[in-house]
């Protein structure tokens, strides 16, 4: 009997067990084949084969050559799993030298900017003004990714129930809240919509509206608010969603729900607070905080001595 691939053992069990989206498998598939060419048997190489794939990958950029590692360290922890390798060899795989940038962020003013300009064309004008507002608003307020948004099916979105059913990366699915600005945006937009098709944000050729013209829109609308288009993309707004609400005290695993991550780490790199606050917050806050210090009650000494 023919021994399975080990490599598409891997896949299977990414698809299975964790729920890989379908770009994940095709790009770790990739990396693994393309290592494997280069070294031979990933099941059999050692430590010094795999350190000289840093020569093969010398002219990456830091995130592909991370990604590249990630796939070969996961891959050898499946075969130890699996008792087709006794050790881990992945310790000598090269690792990307810079750290992984935080994406851009919008502030609260060039927020407000966006969002004024977005509602002052939907109050001017029907159509295509008020469908950029529905997909700002749905962005800013409920933190979809580009893919959710514009492929979100009418089927989502429920009559009454102030929320949508989001289908994720891996075939995951989870509760969006929508906002009252969102939802109120969302029934105009839907008032004047074309008829016929099942998206809520159709596509005048058929279809649904694609990712790189919601990234039009937004740099168009970005250059009408006075704000540097080079600052302004779907998953700026996506972000700007998640540090905003942690900037407000929302939690980070409530967070992590909304924004449809399976690990927590991605969340906590995902979002960053002002390290300002973060020190106004433990200094106020902590038990030993000077302001609890100076909040502490004192104590009556003749009391404590008797």
């Amino acid at each position: 009997m023919t021994r399975p691939d080990p490599i598409d053992a891997f896949l299977a069990m990414l698809a299975a067990e964790r729920g890989a989206a379908a770009n994940t498998l095709s790009a770790y598939g990739r990396d693994l084949r393309a290592a494997r060419a280069e070294i031979g048997d990933l099941v059999a190489a050692d430590s010094a084969e795999l350190s000289s794939l840093a020569e093969a990958w010398r002219a990456l950029a830091p995130s592909s050559l991370a990604r590249k590692a990630s796939a070969l360290r996961q891959f050898y922890a499946f075969l130890q799993d699996e008792g087709l390798r006794a050790d881990d060899p992945s310790g000598a795989l090269p690792r990307p030298k810079s750290r992984r940038p935080l994406p851009r962020l919008l502030g609260h003013a060039e927020i407000a900017a966006l969002f004024a300009c977005a509602e002052e064309c939907a109050a001017a004008g029907k159509g295509e003004s008020a469908r950029l507002l529905a997909l700002v608003e749905l962005l800013y307020g409920s933190g979809l990714r580009a893919t959710e948004l514009v492929s979100l099916p009418l089927a989502a979105v429920p009559r009454d129930a102030p929320f949508l059913m989001i289908t994720g990366k891996g075939g995951q699915q989870r509760m969006v809240p929508v906002s009252q600005r969102a939802s109120t945006a969302l029934t105009r937009w839907l008032a004047v919509r074309a008829g016929g098709g099942r998206w809520v944000f159709p596509s005048p050729r058929g279809g649904h509206l694609t990712r790189v013209r919601l990234f039009q829109l937004l740099r168009e609308l970005a250059m009408r608010a006075g704000i540097d288009p080079e600052k302004v993309s779907p998953h700026v707004l996506r972000h700007a969603f998640a540090t905003h609400l942690l900037e407000g005290g929302a939690d980070l695993r409530v967070l992590q729900t909304l924004l449809g991550h399976a690990d927590i780490a991605t969340t906590q790199i995902y979002t960053h607070v002002d390290s300002a606050r973060l020190v106004a917050l433990v200094n106020a806050r902590h038990p030993l905080g000077a302001a609890a210090q100076n909040k502490a009650p004192e104590v009556d000494q003749n009391a404590a001595q008797s």
